[in-house]
């Protein structure tokens, strides 16, 4: 099976053309006309990530985040995104991410997975663009309501946590909750907007917690753990359409931020 099959399939489900102007998805490095070999998904296509690929004998990684992003005008080696993109090209190994574009979609994106993992019901985009099924965020609704300090907890546990920060706990329950995964701040008007008991998201400035102004309960869970569970989605879309094809998730952890 070429590499464009694959490609071609994931487009299908998250086109190119949905992905922000300032965006960088799609292939990267290799050629479409190679046959695939296996693929690495992950969220980061770090030097380690595709130093995994050619232990695993994978010539595909599938990340969700851009290693070529904001314009590249050397490949010395002398920059960790420069290294990356040098062994995958010296061991013919293809890079391609699926960004803003799977970000930007309701069904099989990466809102609908923090979703599934909230247990939210009743879901819509939260600031539509085109469509109804296209567009940033997601809000949704709890099974139950809950108190605030409970459901900090809950998305804890439910997003493999340890670590939130937040705004001011309300004295209202958390009923209705807009989400975001990767950095979300300009869709806090939105979610206040649409009356949301509370916003997970991730990257918020300090400046930025107070414009909830105590009309919302803020969560910043982290980048990363907002989108970690990205790379299974990537995995049950690859398994859907190509059962038998080798696709592993990655052994890496590439979240650069460490907490004590």
């Amino acid at each position: 099976m070429l590499i464009e099959a694959i490609t071609s399939y994931l487009e299908g489900i998250a086109p190119l053309e949905l992905q922000e102007p300032y965006d960088n998805a799609g292939l990267l490095t290799g050629s479409k006309t190679w046959e695939a070999t296996g693929a690495i998904l992950c969220l980061d296509s770090t030097e380690e990530v595709i130093q995994e690929a050619i232990a695993k004998r994978c010539n595909l990684v599938i990340a969700h985040h851009p290693i070529i992003f904001s314009g590249l005008k050397r490949l010395t080696g002398a920059h960790y995104i420069e290294r990356a993109i040098i062994c995958a090209i010296k061991h013919d190994i293809a890079i391609y991410a699926i960004h803003t574009n799977l970000d930007n979609i309701l069904q099989d994106g990466v809102n609908q997975k923090i979703a599934q993992r909230l247990k939210l019901a009743d879901l819509q985009i939260l600031a539509p663009k085109e469509s109804a099924t296209i567009g940033s965020g997601l809000l949704g609704t709890l099974p139950e309501a809950m108190p605030p300090s409970d459901f900090i907890e809950f998305v804890k546990n439910q997003m493999h946590t340890s670590c939130i920060r937040h705004t001011k706990i309300l004295d209202k329950p958390i009923g209705k909750v807009a989400i975001c995964g990767g950095s979300g701040r300009f869709l806090l008007s939105d979610a206040i907007a649409h009356q949301a008991d509370a916003f997970v998201s991730a990257d918020f400035k300090y400046h930025e917690f107070f414009e909830a102004n105590d009309e919302i309960v803020v969560l910043d869970i982290g980048h990363y753990e907002s989108e970690q569970f990205t790379i299974a989605l990537l995995r049950d879309l690859l398994t859907r359409k190509f059962a038998n094809f080798a696709a592993h998730n990655t052994e890496v952890v590439t979240n650069p931020i460490n907490y004590r």
